[in-house]
């Protein structure tokens, strides 16, 4: 049985106040995205993309000091694959007319270049993404309920799904604060903060699950707070190590990733604290106890002949 008595340190001690941390961000958060909105990228606005190839790997910042000059205000400049070739996404809507003025525009600079493609995405098709994203993340959240319900039980499930909306939202008013560009990738980053915060999470809830089951003395408190012990090292080695290859893919990735890889480190950040604090503090808000997480006996089946050992056992 491990001994409580050892514990360096007292994690659900500091539930209170991580609690107010936790409420003050998600108001924030949703205030946030109330009064200033996220800043919707093309794929959901709506816009052109103008792939070009240049003869010679070009600057970045002086294709965007063209197009300037040329009078064309919100768009984005990257390469895309290789150092020749630059893909550049403007808001306004268009046709290959648009992209022939912004290749014209551009080789006007002395510039060796070609047109390779040219992409519009209509406000119907971003409003269509929009809804789609949004249910998907709502449909990812009810799976993970659905899950942690039968696999634990349901006031873990609950317990789960809580951190996750937690975590999405704070990342979403993080983006509205900055007005950082929430496109795809951003999306997929969200999803992909579920799938790791779930992650956390499912440890968490396993150890406590255990210790419920095999530690006899202790209150609820007591034992949550010797799980998140148990299980605080692997917590720590995993999102440090997480969190250097996505500091590897923001400074070296380049721009058409940083979204990605930012709202990634947001995400593990918070999703670690998550599973740790706000799991935790649901638990002990709706009362779980021992009776909750024992396993269920047979019908018919007494206290002698449960104890007996397996068959097989017996023969050894």
């Amino acid at each position: 049985m491990p001994d409580m008595e050892k514990q360096p340190f007292d994690f659900m001690g500091l539930r209170k106040v991580a609690s107010v941390v936790s409420i003050f961000l998600v108001v924030a958060s949703i205030a946030l995205l109330a009064v200033r909105g996220l800043n919707l990228g093309m794929d959901f606005t709506g816009g052109t993309s103008v792939e070009l190839e240049y003869a010679e790997a070009p600057s970045l910042d002086g294709i965007r000091s063209t197009l300037a000059e040329a009078g064309y205000e919100q768009f984005a400049v990257q390469n895309f694959g290789a150092d020749t070739t630059v893909l550049i996404r403007m808001a306004e809507a268009g046709n290959d007319q648009l992209a022939a003025d912004v290749a014209a525009a551009l080789a006007g600079s002395g510039n060796e270049l070609e047109l390779v493609s040219s992409e519009f995405v209509g406000s119907q098709v971003g409003e269509e993404l929009k809804e789609d994203s949004g249910l998907g993340l709502l449909i990812a959240l009810a799976v993970v309920l659905i899950y942690v319900g039968m696999r634990f039980q349901f006031k873990f499930g609950i317990a789960s799904v809580i951190p996750l909306a937690h975590d999405v939202i704070i990342v979403l008013g993080v983006f509205a604060l900055f007005q950082w560009t929430f496109d795809l990738t951003v999306l997929a980053a969200l999803l992909a903060v579920i799938g790791y915060s779930l992650n956390d999470t499912i440890v968490v809830a396993d150890r406590i699950r255990e210790n419920f089951r095999k530690m006899r003395v202790g209150e609820p408190w007591d034992i949550i707070n010797q799980s998140i012990h148990e299980t605080i090292t692997r917590t720590i080695n995993t999102s440090g190590t997480t969190l250097v290859v996505l500091l590897a893919l923001y400074f070296l990735g380049g721009e058409a990733i940083n979204n990605f890889a930012i709202a990634l480190i947001i995400g593990v950040v918070v999703g670690t604290y998550s599973s740790i604090y706000v799991s935790a503090n649901m638990l002990m808000v709706m009362g779980v106890t021992r009776e909750d997480l024992m396993v269920p006996s047979k019908e018919g089946a007494g206290e002698e002949e449960e104890e007996q050992p397996p068959e097989w056992l017996n023969r050894m």
